[in-house]
């Protein structure tokens, strides 16, 4: 493991200021930051430990909206009666991310900020990762790619990102609460994660020393009648090779208004806006949702492996859909 110190601020205000060091990241939960720092993947010189600085509260507004401190641990937010009550894709999404004993660690601010699974990025044997070693190359290009993006990729990256709830989050519209040397700010969370682009190294819009506070939801009715969809290789502690997080609000027979967002498919958390404005105003059903799901693949981009990632995608939503409106 490469040499590092640990900063425990007392206080938010000690931590920003030790974060904004160059060489400076932070640690929470540390689930994802362990197994980096252990293959030498990340290599600061200084880690800020958060814990006890950040808010760990989970609070349901009188509004209906819902506010998670960033400290808040996946399993208490999964288990709370609001979240799962008012926002249930919330609490499915986290339930189906990884094991009991790593949601009783993660936060969920480290969550949304962990990096991905790519296995190439992965293996510090592997020089061409231009996440890891910008201008390197991206060996997973013609390589073992059956797990990867199809939308949101470049010439330089094809990485998926890995959050469950993030896809959830997005679909929800939610906005992160973000501190930092320069004052606080706040964040759509679809605005959160960059598409790789010629910079697949640069993963978030949060400058050097920022870190996020807490996450807010806002009120929508279409929340109450969500669902997360996740499909994988293996029933338990497996990423997705797609997933689909909805919410429907429907009167009288009639979508009055979708959310639809994709996990497993994207190089960020991806929001699939022409797939809802194709169910927007249609009726309830099966042919409505089928319809609305061939939308799903326009401008994906598929490599060797994960071309049959285009049909599942439509499945996944079709099925997810039908889910959340207790149709057989």
């Amino acid at each position: 493991m490469f040499p590092f110190t640990l900063e425990r601020p007392g206080d938010a205000a000690s931590a920003l200021r030790l974060g904004a060091a160059p060489s400076a990241e932070y640690i929470a939960g540390g689930t994802d930051m362990m197994q980096l720092l252990t293959d030498e993947i990340r290599q600061p010189e200084h880690l800020v430990a958060l814990d006890g600085v950040l808010d760990d509260r989970i609070e349901a507004a009188a509004d209906g909206s819902l506010r998670l401190g960033a400290a808040a641990k996946m399993s208490d937010i999964a288990a709370d009666p609001d979240v799962s009550e008012a926002f249930p894709v919330i609490a499915e999404a986290l339930l189906l991310s990884a094991s009991g004993q790593v949601r009783n660690m993660a936060t969920i601010g480290g969550n949304l900020l962990q990096r991905t699974r790519c296995p190439y990025f992965r293996d510090p044997g592997v020089q061409a990762c231009n996440k890891r070693n910008p201008g390197s190359g991206c060996a997973a290009m013609d390589g073992a790619n059956r797990t990867h993006a199809v939308l949101g990729t470049s010439e330089h990256c094809i990485a998926t990102h890995a959050s469950d709830v993030a896809v959830a989050l997005v679909a929800l519209d939610a906005e992160v609460r973000v501190a930092g040397p320069n004052g606080d700010r706040a964040v759509p969370i679809d605005d959160l994660h960059r598409m790789p682009g010629d910079t697949p190294h640069l993963e978030t819009v949060l400058d050097q020393g920022e870190l996020i506070t807490a996450v807010v939801v806002p009120p929508t009715p279409a929340a109450r009648r969500s669902h997360y969809l996740k499909v994988r290789d293996r029933v338990s502690f497996e990423f997705a090779l797609t997933s689909a997080a909805v919410a429907l609000d429907v009167h009288n027979g009639s979508i009055r208004e979708a959310r639809v967002a994709m996990g497993g498919v994207g190089t960020k958390p991806w929001r699939l806006r022409n797939v809802e404005n194709a169910l927007n105003g249609r009726a309830d059903e099966l042919d409505t949702y089928r319809d609305a799901a061939e939308h799903a693949t326009e401008g994906a981009v598929t490599r060797a492996g994960n071309q049959f990632k285009l049909e599942l995608m439509k499945r996944t939503i079709v099925r997810a859909l039908r889910d959340a409106g207790g149709r057989p």
